[in-house]
């Protein structure tokens, strides 16, 4: 295995298990003190942050095909999506002030190029073979 794809699995894998701890803090330890408006931010922060860090590792599983430097900026754009989308989520819901609501769509952008570069570069490495 090349070394861009082992640091996409392992941020990848690192990422999934901060999304299931951080989910089970929120299901449990939220659960008694946050309003429901709170819990449905950390809920959906959850959510992307899993989907997010399956995206990554399955940029490390692509580099394991081809050894592309753009997975690799690819996976970090996600990483970059993750901690302001869901960063700003977490934050939020633990109370922060809601003006960060503001900067969560910077984020959500960072996810929606991060994925259609993943489109696009692996179109162009088809089309290359």
């Amino acid at each position: 295995m090349n070394r861009h794809a082992r640091q996409l699995i392992t941020l990848g894998a690192i990422n999934g298990f901060l999304a299931v701890a951080l989910g089970a803090f929120g299901a449990h330890g939220l659960k008694s003190i946050a309003t429901q408006q709170q819990l449905a931010w950390f809920g959906t922060g959850t959510d992307y942050h899993m989907v997010h860090a399956l995206a990554i590792l399955l940029c490390g599983v692509i580099a394991m095909q081809m050894d592309n430097r753009s997975l690799v900026r690819i996976g970090y754009l996600f990483q970059s999506g993750i901690l302001i989308f869901c960063g700003t989520l977490y934050l939020m819901a633990l109370g922060a002030p809601t003006w960060l609501g503001a900067i969560t769509p910077i984020g959500g952008t960072l996810l929606l190029v991060a994925w259609a570069w993943l489109a696009w570069n692996t179109s162009q490495a088809s089309r290359a073979r």
